[in-house]
């Protein structure tokens, strides 16, 4: 079975994981994050990330959070005179605008790690620099394509190693957006409460694509979504 989940942006691992109990997620089974793991609430899903770094049959894809935390990457460099002087002003200003997008808690949690697991650092950052954008799939009859926000500037003859990150990181598709007539796009990115108060909390669907980040980085349940029949799996609050 393939699962598919995104933006749980601090989501409790403890409740994460009975989601996937719930479920039955198996050895067996892959599941696919859309990104946005990290920010906003708890650790800042530092303590997921730790976790992920040893699951073989999990994939993180990179979402913008995650991009935006590597892009501050340099607040983990050992201090010294060379690296005091490469802190510019585009750099305290790439830190700034991932703190009002949340990251706070997450390198919160990141610098109390470092002094407990030094080394965990490195590889949870690693881990994230090796996240592709995006995957394709096959499951059963029909193929899927993952994606964290949609396809920016989509053309349906364009082929998806022609869009750059930021269409696939920070598009926000509108309803009358279509994609691919034979390939169902899945991404997250854009709560679906935002397309209207009738889909707080829930997955959208459309025929070429379905949104699935429910809401979680503000307080909904997310939602796990089997590829196998499109089945939902709802967690707790």
């Amino acid at each position: 079975m393939i699962y598919v989940i995104s933006d749980l942006h601090g989501y409790p691992l403890q409740k994460f994981q009975a989601l996937l109990q719930k479920a039955k997620f198996s050895e067996s089974d892959f599941l696919y994050i859309l990104g946005d793991v990290v920010d906003r609430n708890g650790d800042g899903g530092v303590e997921m990330l730790g976790w992920l770094t040893e699951q073989p049959n999990i994939q993180l894809l990179l979402g913008n959070h995650e991009a935006m935390l590597l892009a501050c990457s340099f607040v983990f460099d050992e201090i010294t005179e060379q690296s005091v002087k490469a802190l510019t002003a585009e750099k305290f200003q790439i830190l700034n605008t991932y703190m009002q997008n949340g990251g706070a808690v997450t390198l919160q949690a990141l610098r109390a790690l470092r002094k407990t697991a030094p080394g965990k650092i490195s590889e949870i950052l690693e881990f994230l620099r090796e996240a592709p954008l995006y995957e394709a799939v096959t499951v059963g009859e029909r193929d899927f394509l993952l994606v964290h926000a949609g396809l920016g500037d989509f053309e349906p003859r364009k082929k998806i190693s022609q869009y750059d990150m930021h269409d696939l990181l920070w598009s926000r598709p509108s309803l009358q957006d279509e994609y691919f007539d034979d390939i169902l796009t899945i991404f997250g990115h854009t709560p679906t409460m935002y397309y209207g108060e009738m889909y707080t909390g829930k997955i959208l669907k459309t025929r070429t694509w379905i949104n699935i980040d429910v809401g979680a980085g503000s307080g909904q349940p997310p939602v796990l979504l089997r590829l196998d029949d499109l089945r939902e799996f709802y967690a707790e609050a």
